[in-house]
């Protein structure tokens, strides 16, 4: 089952889920479909090697998914508990973040036998190294920063790119090292509008362009995330996200340097997964098999030192943050 955002890698980890186990006697395996509402309803779709024949490359899921704080209350828990029980699972595979990983937690403790794969382009699973899709999801931003250090060099400008991070800044702080960003601002480190304009002024003075880039859900210290207030969620909350228009606005009205923004938003999801995603998925997949077969559930799958190990799914679904070595990093090369 795949539960939350989509991203590339999904599909390898479904592949390898049902090549290993279909390597044993006597095993059968299913797709939920649709995430969470279709454990819900009982509904799936029979998975065998044609049907995940040429999955490696695609993104997406084949399964679907639901988004997993629809079904965060007991009351919801007890009905996809329901579920499992009507189709007679041994055990549940359930690729997914912290939400889908924390509801499967409470399906755990309710008695089912669950195992669980990570998956976010954020990398902010707690317990593991890489999760499935960030890789993909950074290499979408880096080639994106370097496209834009053209044209801010040949027009002088300050280019604005605002990435995906609602809490934490992975992708900002990889993508701003790996594509020579002279700024990067994260949810971790709220930032002071005063103190980014002088950064840049300084910039300007020795080079006449500058790079930005921002997370989704970095803020001014004092203040609050930046809202789409006519975008609505799957919950009928605003959407995240415009930051980098409103910084836009700020350095221009305070510098007067032609300033633009470049909001990447679910292009970093889709498209084909990178190498390395399609390697973390497979491994993934085989080991999250082997552990339902030899009975160890309530469990994730995690990546520790080029190693598959496993972790507790409570430990699993906490978040991530950007820790002071990765932005330290960073921040020796701003400006």
């Amino acid at each position: 089952m795949t539960g939350g955002g989509d991203c590339p890698g999904l599909n390898a980890a479904i592949r390898a889920v049902v090549r290993r186990a279909l390597t044993e006697p006597n095993v059968e395996v299913v797709g939920v479909k649709d995430g969470w509402k279709g454990l819900v309803n009982a509904e799936t779709v029979p998975l065998d090697r044609g049907a995940v024949s040429g999955l490696l490359i695609r993104g997406g899921t084949i399964l679907g998914s639901t988004p997993s704080a629809l079904f965060k209350h007991d009351v919801e828990i007890e009905k996809l508990i329901g579920g499992y029980r009507r189709l007679g699972l041994d055990a549940l595979i359930v690729i997914g973040g912290n939400s889908t990983l924390g509801v499967t937690a409470r399906m755990a403790a309710g008695g089912c036998n669950v195992v669980g794969i990570p998956k976010t382009i954020d990398n902010d699973l707690s317990g593991t190294e890489r999760t499935i899709g960030f890789n993909t999801a950074l290499m979408v931003a880096v080639e994106a920063i370097d496209r834009v250090h053209t044209t801010a060099e040949s027009h002088h400008r300050v280019m604005i790119v605002e990435v995906m991070g609602r809490d934490t800044g992975w992708i900002a702080v990889m993508s701003g090292i790996a594509g020579g960003a002279d700024l990067i601002l994260i949810p971790e480190r709220p930032f002071d509008i005063g103190g980014v304009c002088e950064t840049i002024r300084k910039r300007h003075q020795i080079r006449n362009f500058t790079i930005v880039v921002v997370a989704e859900g970095a803020h001014e210290d004092g203040m609050d995330v930046k809202v789409n207030a006519d975008e609505k969620d799957a919950f009928g909350y605003c959407t995240i996200g415009g930051v980098a228009n409103w910084l836009k606005r700020e350095i221009h009205a305070r510098l007067g340097f032609d300033t633009r923004a470049i909001i990447l938003g679910h292009t970093q999801r889709g498209g084909t997964p990178t190498v390395e995603d399609r390697i973390l998925a497979t491994r993934f997949g085989v080991k999250a098999v082997e552990l339902a077969l030899e009975g160890t559930y309530g469990v994730m799958v995690a990546l520790r030192d080029d190693s598959i190990v496993t972790v507790p799914l409570k430990e699993a679904s906490k978040v991530k943050k950007v820790d002071d070595y990765w932005y330290s990093t960073a921040k020796m090369f701003f400006g």
